[in-house]
């Protein structure tokens, strides 16, 4: 574990974004700014936090670890599916292909859980039975193991906006991705978070839910942004997941679900303006960024002395040269 003085002196001067000029113009997502060069593209993971779709902070080494995790396993799951990775220069860094992207998230649930307005439970909980198209029985509980995994696909949101639910059914008769391509898609997920969740089984971890984007490199499908990380996945401790849901309580997780409940708590669920994160979550969040790095990877985390700017800066010179 960090110490909390580590984190909270890191704080003023964690990655917020990075100025590259002679990269070109600058893109930002939620948590990544990125520059398109003809050939490629340079991703900076930041610390930004994000959740509800809404920007709330920063936490230390966070983007750190989503950068190297993801690595991890676009390695791990190449022979799956093609990924966008060309190289990993940064702990921050990942130089990737140019892809088209598709604009469906792809989002896997081996659960029935949730907060946001997004999640299969928060649906569930209000009496529908059909969502995103999908017939669930009843009686299921908060928590509870699905059957099997269901696949509940979203469009992806820009910054400021909220993802759109969509059937499967809705996204080839509006044409947002034909038929075909869908269906390569949704088989690569089944595939992936089978893959995932065997892993994380083995590291003491439940893979309860994740999301999957893609793109089109050179015609082919391939998979983009980030996968099995905390920011898109959710994680359950593996031996007590069982006597806590028999009681009733929440799963021990290593994911954004902690920081969702704790602004759940707060009366937050994504509208107006977020309660500012306190000192305490700061530090809780980017300890379990660093554990799930290390439980899944079994390599230390390596914490760092902040700013960093010069060194991703250097490293993607050398890179580029």
């Amino acid at each position: 574990m960090v110490p909390a003085s580590a984190i909270l002196s890191s704080l003023p001067n964690c990655l917020k974004t990075i100025d590259i000029p002679k990269l070109g113009k600058k893109h930002q997502g939620k948590v990544r700014d990125f520059y398109v060069l003809p050939d490629k593209r340079v991703i900076i993971t930041t610390d930004r936090q994000s959740a509800f779709d809404v920007i709330l902070g920063h936490i230390p080494f966070k983007g750190s670890v989503l950068n190297s995790l993801a690595a991890f396993w676009f390695d791990q799951t190449k022979k799956i599916v093609p990924n966008h990775i060309i190289s990993v220069p940064d702990q921050n860094v990942t130089i990737a292909k140019n892809c088209n992207p598709i604009p469906v998230e792809m989002i896997i649930r081996g659960y029935i859980s949730g907060v946001t307005n997004t999640s299969i439970w928060g649906s569930y909980e209000k009496g529908e039975r059909t969502i995103y198209g999908l017939k669930f029985p009843e009686g299921l509980s908060k928590n509870q193991k699905l059957p099997k995994p269901v696949i509940t696909p979203t469009t992806h949101a820009e910054i400021g906006g909220h993802d759109e639910r969509l059937t499967k059914e809705e996204i080839i008769s509006r044409k947002i991705v034909e038929k075909k391509l869908y269906e390569q898609m949704e088989k690569a997920t089944y595939a992936l978070f089978d893959y995932g969740s065997k892993l994380c089984a083995e590291k003491g971890l439940i893979l309860v839910d994740t999301k999957y984007e893609f793109g089109l490199a050179d015609g082919k499908l391939t998979l983009i942004d980030e996968i099995h990380t905390p920011d898109s996945s959710r994680f359950w401790v593996k031996d007590t997941y069982k006597s806590r849901f028999e009681k009733g309580e929440e799963p021990e997780n290593y994911d954004k679900e902690f920081l969702r409940l704790w602004y759940v708590d707060k009366g937050y669920k994504g509208a107006g303006t977020p309660p500012e994160m306190s000192r305490e979550l700061i530090v809780a969040l980017s300890n379990r960024y660093i554990d799930v790095y290390e439980k899944i990877t079994g390599e230390k985390f390596q914490i760092y002395r902040y700013p960093i700017e010069d060194r991703i800066k250097k490293n993607i010179e050398k890179a580029l040269s």
